[in-house]
């Protein structure tokens, strides 16, 4: 499973990707609005820090709007990757983009219909949005199993992107689904090595070995 950081902080980024933890990043207009910085700017310093794809979202709503912003967005670096809705005018962008080689991620995805609709446009990845749907009592790691069969059924090469993720048992349960990707932010990433045995582990082995007067390096 690949892991991307679902945040524009620089800071965080830089600071995740440094230990080996990023194979990619993901952005929208709200985390661009939180960084407080201009999104040409701010996603190109993003995409000299990683190696992998780097989404950058549009905000037009109309075919032809999409495919101009796509345009200026292609351009900040060779890593980025088109965030688009998934909406007739996204796919019918998504099937363009795709077809000139650009790398697409199609977002805001609750239903299995639309990943489906997102797989037939050649989508690169297809985010379906757990948190969101948790918030309205359902389950999303049920849209997640039901997209990953329907994957698997036709042999597309569509990766599901699990986004929204809001905990660590989410990071879990998709892996153990079968999400190709996980998007997250920093805090949730960061927790995923966090155990109180371990640290209760630690704190004993640490205790011991002061006890023996004895220094490795």
């Amino acid at each position: 499973m690949k892991f991307f950081v679902d945040t524009a902080d620089v800071k965080d980024i830089r600071e995740l990707n440094d230990l080996g933890l990023v194979d990619g990043v993901t952005t929208n207009p709200s985390l661009i609005l939180k960084s407080g910085g201009n999104i040409i700017d701010v996603t190109k310093e993003i995409c000299s820090i990683v190696k992998g794809p780097v989404s950058a979202e549009v905000t037009a709503t109309d075919y032809a709007g999409m495919m101009k912003e796509a345009a200026v967005l292609a351009k900040i670096a060779d890593n980025i990757c088109i965030k688009l809705p998934v909406t007739l005018d996204g796919l019918k962008a998504c099937k363009a983009l795709t077809s000139d080689g650009h790398e697409t991620n199609l977002t805001l995805c609750f239903s299995a219909n639309q990943a489906l609709l997102a797989a037939k446009a050649g989508a690169t990845y297809i985010s379906p949005f757990i948190g969101r749907l948790d918030d309205i009592g359902l389950n999303g790691m049920d849209l997640i199993g039901e997209i990953r069969t329907i994957f698997d059924n036709y042999d597309f090469e569509t990766q599901i992107l699990a986004a929204s993720i809001r905990t660590v048992n989410h990071v879990k349960e998709a892996a153990l689904i079968g999400a190709d990707v996980i998007t997250a932010p920093p805090a949730t990433l960061k927790a995923l090595v966090k155990h109180p045995l371990t640290d209760k582990g630690l704190e004993a082995f640490l205790a011991d070995w002061a006890k023996t007067g004895q220094s490795i390096a």
